[in-house]
């Protein structure tokens, strides 16, 4: 990671060591891991490996993968500092959006119908995985019209790995502030402005957390993304609204009407706290939760 140290604390005798970064031997051994463990370190179910795109196109995307909205995934690897990494996964994009029945064929072989018949083709995503990126790339890729993250990754000894996000553009899905609530409340179908307003102000909240929130729009829910998601809101109801965070519930106190643990209950969106809003002021006491959820992410 470009300023980050880590040290291994020996509590006994009070010593400290340096885990010196470093990058792979080969470029398949960040694909191995990240494979092995794709929805815990990016949020994305695996689909396959080095896929062939046929002959005519005559190429082989690192991985497919789905992700927690239902956005088809590819994600490409490299060692180190590649300058043919973004406009290769662009040229995979371009194959995948011409082979959507061919992508929804692998999501119901591998996820089922349900899985298949939901994905959302408004927003397909690139996640480069790589050594690191340079100036042009983080420049280019606010250029495309496409959700892309750009991950550089470090190994740390023999047994950790870090990832971080870069950059990451959510494919010119911002949209106005006003048009942004209307769009809300029809969704929802909710006469109640005050609750239109409290959908735009967590809204506003969300996606002022940070650098690199991407939104993505779902019939059920709005997804707020970094990297993962690490919020879900749901249309406003007549005197509520249903925020989901990756939160533990173990780790709140959970207080009736306000924070409520949903993990194993089916519900829309992802995150296992729920966070029930019906005034300003629960927006404002939502929001340390708010914060560690997107740090989480």
């Amino acid at each position: 990671m470009s300023g980050l140290k880590l040290f291994r604390t020996d509590t006994t005798n009070s010593g400290v060591a340096e885990v010196m970064p470093r990058l792979a031997e080969v470029e398949a051994d960040v694909q191995g891991r990240v494979e092995m463990h794709m929805e815990t370190l990016l949020g994305v179910r695996f689909l396959a490996s080095e896929y062939g795109t046929g002959p005519v196109h005559g190429g082989r995307i690192d991985s497919l993968g789905l992700d927690e909205n239902g956005s088809p995934v590819i994600v490409e690897y490299k060692r180190g500092t590649d300058a043919g990494v973004i406009n290769q996964g662009l040229f995979y994009l371009a194959w995948l959006m011409d082979h959507r029945a061919e992508f929804e064929h692998l999501v119901r072989d591998r996820f089922g119908v349900t899985a298949a018949s939901q994905v959302l083709w408004s927003s397909p995503r690139l996640i480069c995985i790589a050594g690191d990126f340079t100036r042009y790339d983080v420049h280019a890729v606010r250029e495309h019209r496409r959700s892309i993250d750009l991950v550089r990754y470090r190994l740390f000894g023999s047994d950790l790995l870090g990832l971080e996000t870069v950059a990451s553009v959510s494919g010119g899905m911002q949209v106005a502030r006003a048009p942004r609530r209307r769009r809300v409340a029809r969704a929802a179908g909710v006469q109640d402005t005050s609750m239109v307003e409290l959908a735009g102000a967590v809204d506003e909240v969300l996606l002022g957390l940070g650098d690199g929130v991407n939104r993505v729009e779902r019939k059920q829910y709005r997804a707020y993304q970094r990297l993962r998601n690490f919020a879900c809101l749901c249309p406003p109801q007549r005197s509520k609204l249903l925020v989901y965070l990756k939160v533990d519930p173990q780790d709140v106190d959970l207080v009736p009407g306000f924070t409520r643990d949903v993990s194993g209950l089916g519900h829309h969106g992802t995150g296992d706290l729920e966070v029930q809003l019906r005034t300003p002021r629960d927006v404002e006491r939502a929001q340390e939760l708010f914060r560690a959820s997107y740090a989480a992410a």
